[in-house]
């Protein structure tokens, strides 16, 4: 094993930590290494924990052969990158709530997904409203969060398997919420999270009842009422 091949890996591991479940040849091209390189960190990274190979989900009709092999961060895997810049966002965080109040935490908190919001809200525009938790799933896991969707008798479970404020999330919550309040505003209906990788299980779920269960209120594209 090279001496240099640790800082190499770092970065395999990192590309993944921003980009989401990869492919070797995105790596490989991302990282401008050679296809026998890649394999050879990839191999590595699997074998240390670091990370698991997942098989790609294909939307659509799929083409002939097995559907190409992607790469995703574990747990583990997660838990090893070093976290500065959290550190900085959690104090900024305790500063803006100790200056001007929750209130502020929470604006923010919201305020940050407004380009988020705006991409989703392109993506979902003029579909029907049972087309919209498995367009929104794409959607996200287009943005790096690898979200999938499952159906549930009492609608649709999504499941997102990378989150890049989990560290901060744990002590500022006010994230994980505005997060679902998106949601709910996207799809039009009350959302209930199940999980979250911030409070220490391995993906953040998120009931989306079936829009065809009657509610208390009628669904429009500003609803925000949300289920903690």
């Amino acid at each position: 094993m090279s001496h240099d091949d640790s800082p190499t890996r770092a970065r395999v591991a990192d590309a993944i930590l921003r980009g989401g479940p990869s492919t070797a040849a995105a790596l490989a091209q991302e990282l401008d290494l050679t296809p026998a390189a890649i394999r050879r960190h990839l191999d590595h990274l699997v074998a240390e924990g670091m990370l698991e190979p997942r098989e790609q989900r294909v939307h659509g009709q799929r083409g002939r052969g097995r559907p190409a092999k992607v790469f995703a961060l574990t747990d583990s895997g997660r838990g090893q990158f070093a976290h500065a810049y959290d550190e900085i966002a959690v104090d900024a965080l305790a500063f803006l709530r100790e200056s001007m109040g929750a209130d502020a935490v929470k604006q923010f908190a919201s305020h940050r997904l407004d380009g988020l919001r705006e991409r989703l809200a392109v993506r979902l525009a003029d579909l029907e409203p049972h087309e919209r938790p498995a367009a929104l799933a794409d959607a996200l896991s287009a943005e790096g969060f690898a979200a999938s969707t499952s159906n549930t008798p009492a609608g649709t479970q999504m499941c997102q398997h990378h989150c890049p404020v989990a560290h901060v999330a744990e002590q500022f919550p006010q994230l994980c919420e505005a997060e679902a309040e998106m949601f709910a505003g996207l799809l039009g209906t009350h959302v209930q999270r199940l999980a979250t990788i911030a409070h220490g299980d391995g993906v953040c779920t998120t009931h989306l009842p079936d829009p065809a269960t009657p509610s208390d209120t009628t669904p429009s594209p500003h609803a925000e009422k949300v289920t903690s």
